[in-house]
């Protein structure tokens, strides 16, 4: 079951890092996974934290709740329980491609978390 959860949840990873320009890497082992975010895929720079923190929060709005992590702070960790079931799964994909959509367009605040303002 778990085996069949973390596919369902890497494939998902995976769409979404083909469909947001800021999606640049996800990996995992496990039900340990990481997604890691770009400026653009042609730099590879990472994202800056207070977008991450923007992210998140936006993320918490949907009642989801991931850990930041990674060299640069730059990545989202997701450490679903162990009884995590197919629909929390795709109500989690959606959330996330929903807060990547959001923040591509434009409509998240995340001028709001930048710590130089």
């Amino acid at each position: 079951k778990q085996w069949y959860q973390r596919r369902v949840r890497v494939e998902g990873f995976n769409k979404l890092r083909t469909k947001h320009e800021i999606v640049g890497d996800c990996r995992g082992k496990g039900l340990f996974m990481a997604m890691e975010f770009v400026t653009d895929k042609a730099s590879n720079n990472p994202l800056p934290v207070y977008h991450i923190m923007a992210l998140l929060e936006a993320l918490k709005d949907r009642r989801i709740i991931f850990g930041r992590g990674g060299l640069f702070g730059n990545c989202i960790r997701i450490q679903p329980p162990m009884c995590v079931t197919k629909e929390d799964a795709d109500y989690t994909l959606a959330a996330l491609d929903a807060v990547l959509t959001e923040y591509a367009e434009g409509k998240l605040d995340v001028e709001s978390f930048n710590p130089n303002k």
